[in-house]
């Protein structure tokens, strides 16, 4: 294998490129410290050293998820810890060794998870893991569970295939973390070249007879208090087109009466506002202030878990079987493109980065093209019909 030297730097890194055969680039500051190049791209910092009279290679991670800075820092402390008569690569090897599926998946949820993603994304991460990889897998070895074990599981749950897709997603970050801290053997993640199940984008519609039967629904459960803030929770997600977490998250501090907004610190496209109609307000100002969250949970100083009981009564009621709560949002977007308000300003009420996200809507936009046409043949029908106000004005240049 060829060797060669100079100071590792992203410049460096990125300008040693692939070649027949793998090879190491020394760095010049840091004797032990190296990059190693494989033959189909792959660049991995590494550590050199001797310990009695042997010598140890330990992979450190691989560059682009480690800077060549934040590699060095990290080559400096295990060349360290040899001169105090450690020896790393065997430490390594038994951590591996004693690490199982559920050890790794409790450092990535603490210390990548926890630290580096949004709350909601967090959440749903240790419901994935907790719910479907731990039961059946927690105890094996996170080094010995394999492909075919991955595969398996992720058969199992064909009937959901979001669900699997996600779980194949998640074990592939964990595993992908593991690489980087050492915690797994690089290139032993079970969740490479498992193909994923089709997912057919699902997008639900209420029709005005349905909005009907859910406002009944509504005013069922009011009437008899039995699920609380909870149907409020939900004519605020119909009202509003905001997510799940948006609402069941509101504190009171984010809602602005007076100016008519919810102010809201972070959402899953950031800082974000959303503007309050008349039927939103009115839903905020019946609620009584019992807490810091407008939706409170069982205790008051915490905000409600979820809508399950609420909404399978409401959509039971109102003969809607199928309808998702997520359903509510699309419904609200589909109503205003289908009123003509263009698919911009949909989207800014939703909340959307990108006008690609709102494009799902556009085969309900009422464009100008359209009401044109439908203005158009709304004037020929009416002089065929003989009705009063249709008026034909003869084009210019025209027997």
């Amino acid at each position: 294998m060829r060797e060669r030297i100079a100071k590792l730097t992203k410049r460096t890194a990125d300008a040693a490129e692939a070649e027949a055969e793998r090879f190491i680039v020394w760095d010049s500051a840091l004797k032990g410290f190296g990059l190693r190049v494989e033959a189909s791209g792959t660049k991995t910092f590494l550590v050199r050293y001797r310990i009695a009279g042997r010598k140890r290679f330990v992979a450190i991670g691989r560059f682009g998820p480690l800077t060549p800075e934040q590699a060095r820092g990290l080559a400096q402390e295990m060349l360290a810890s040899v001169r105090r008569g450690h020896d790393p690569a065997d430490e390594r090897r038994k951590e591996r060794a004693a690490l199982s599926v559920a050890d790794l998946a409790s450092r990535f949820l603490t210390e990548h998870v926890g630290a580096k993603r949004k709350m909601s994304t967090a959440v749903h991460y240790r419901s994935l893991i907790e719910c479907y990889l731990l039961p059946k897998h927690g105890s094996r070895k996170a080094y010995d569970f394999t492909r075919a074990d991955l595969a398996r599981l992720h058969l199992s749950l064909q009937d959901r295939p979001y669900q699997a897709n996600r779980l194949l997603a998640v074990v592939a970050s964990m595993y992908s973390f593991g690489e980087r801290h050492g915690l797994v053997p690089e290139g032993c993640s079970p969740a490479s070249r498992i193909e994923r199940f089709p997912e057919a984008r699902r997008e639900r519609f209420l029709s005005t007879a349905e909005l009907a039967r859910l406002g009944e629904a509504f005013r069922e459960f009011e009437s008899d208090g039995r699920f609380g803030a909870g149907i409020a929770a939900l004519r605020l997600l119909l009202f509003t087109g905001a997510r799940l977490r948006e609402i069941l998250h509101l504190r009171w501090e984010y809602v602005d009466i007076e100016r008519g907004l919810l102010l809201l610190p972070d959402s899953k496209t950031g800082r974000k506002a959303i503007t309050l109609n008349a039927p939103a307000l009115a839903v905020l100002q019946s609620l009584e202030r019992m807490g810091l969250f407008v939706i409170p949970g069982a205790n008051a100083e915490v905000p409600r878990a979820d809508l399950k009981k609420p909404w399978t009564a409401v959509i039971e009621a109102a003969s809607l079987p199928g309808l998702r709560i997520h359903d509510l949002r699309h419904s609200f977007a589909s109503v205003g493109a289908g009123a003509g308000l263009g698919l911009p300003i949909v989207g800014k009420l939703l909340g959307h980065t990108q006008a690609s996200t709102t494009q799902r809507y556009a085969h309900l936009d009422a464009d100008p093209i359209r009401r044109a046409a439908d203005a158009i043949g709304a004037t020929i029908a009416a002089a065929l019909d003989g009705r009063n106000g249709a008026t034909v004005t003869p084009l210019r240049g025209t027997r």
